[in-house]
């Protein structure tokens, strides 16, 4: 069966229209693409401009899934590529700037939309960085919540910061900063290791930034691996190749008080509806743009 979805006015084939990729949830790609078309117009600001890589689950959940970072030679004209550095030559990503290149993508089965935390005009400098608050397990998350408020106690409260907040889509919570583009990779992920070693410091037994998962029992991992080049991050309303279809969802600190909170709460079967609901959340972050030359100092003075 084959469906199309007019999206930004380019007709998108749907093959296979009734494939389902969530088995336990009965979810097919054609769900996956007018999901992708339905909220194009919020996600594609925090993925314009950004070399992505793709998780594509070819026969669902069940079936093998692999990342892909090159955008192959058939992928139509109209998906603009943008080329990035590796050892030995370059990478041409797929960049997502049109709703119809968000429904083409889910026809290729790719439930996952993973962007840069840069900017393809300038791919070696971040313009956010990432903290990723990482559980054990499920039972953990009001620990998540806990360390994702004291780390905008510090970011905000004593680095003169703005950070914002959401869902994962998975188990634990994203803290994001936007950044000007002034401070390199290196510098951003040393500034994020030394906030994380603060959290770790002030908090022992709630949060690690130990690497290695059997030494870090039932603490909250403070990942800060992310800030590096050409690494990637999952997008905001980006599905997740989990059962239940979970959206990495964009989240207001008040929400994040709230011990009612869940971490699946915010699937594609729900978030439409949130979208109606609410104002939009992280509205000011494109305008609260830092460099880390201050907070880097006040950090210092705090780690020391």
């Amino acid at each position: 069966m084959t469906a199309e979805i007019t999206a930004g006015g380019i007709s998108v084939p749907i093959t296979h229209a009734g494939k389902v990729l969530f088995p336990a949830d009965g979810l097919t790609k054609e769900d996956l693409a007018r999901y992708y078309a339905d909220v194009a117009d919020v996600m594609l600001p925090w993925l314009r401009d950004r070399p992505i890589t793709m998780v594509r689950y070819p026969d669902g959940l069940d079936g093998q899934r692999f990342f892909q970072k090159n955008a192959p030679s058939y992928f139509p004209g109209w998906i603009r590529r943008a080329e990035v550095g590796k050892e030995g030559g370059v990478v041409e990503h797929a960049v997502c700037d049109k709703p119809a290149t968000l429904v083409y993508l889910a026809n290729q089965a790719c439930i996952e939309i993973h962007g840069f935390l840069s900017r393809a005009d300038k791919v070696e400098v971040p313009d956010q960085l990432v903290f990723d608050f990482d559980p054990p397990d499920s039972e953990h998350f009001a620990d998540v919540r806990r360390a994702a408020l004291w780390a905008r106690d510090l970011l905000d409260g004593e680095l003169g910061l703005t950070s914002f907040v959401r869902t994962s889509g998975g188990r634990g919570l994203h803290v994001h900063v936007a950044l000007n583009r002034r401070a390199g990779f290196d510098a951003t992920r040393e500034f994020a290791h030394r906030a994380a070693d603060v959290l770790a410091r002030r908090h022992p037994d709630a949060i690690t930034t130990e690497q290695r998962k059997d030494k870090r029992g039932t603490r909250i991992y403070a990942d800060v691996m992310r800030n590096a080049y050409a690494q990637t991050v999952v997008a905001n309303y980006a599905v997740r190749g989990r059962p239940g279809a979970p959206v990495a969802t964009p989240l207001s600190w008040p929400e994040v008080d709230d011990p009612s909170l869940e971490p699946g709460r915010f699937t594609m079967a729900t978030v439409r509806a949130r979208l109606a609901s609410t104002d939009g959340q992280w509205s000011e972050f494109t305008s609260s743009r830092y460099s880390l030359g201050e907070a880097g100092k006040r950090l210092a003075r705090l780690a020391s």
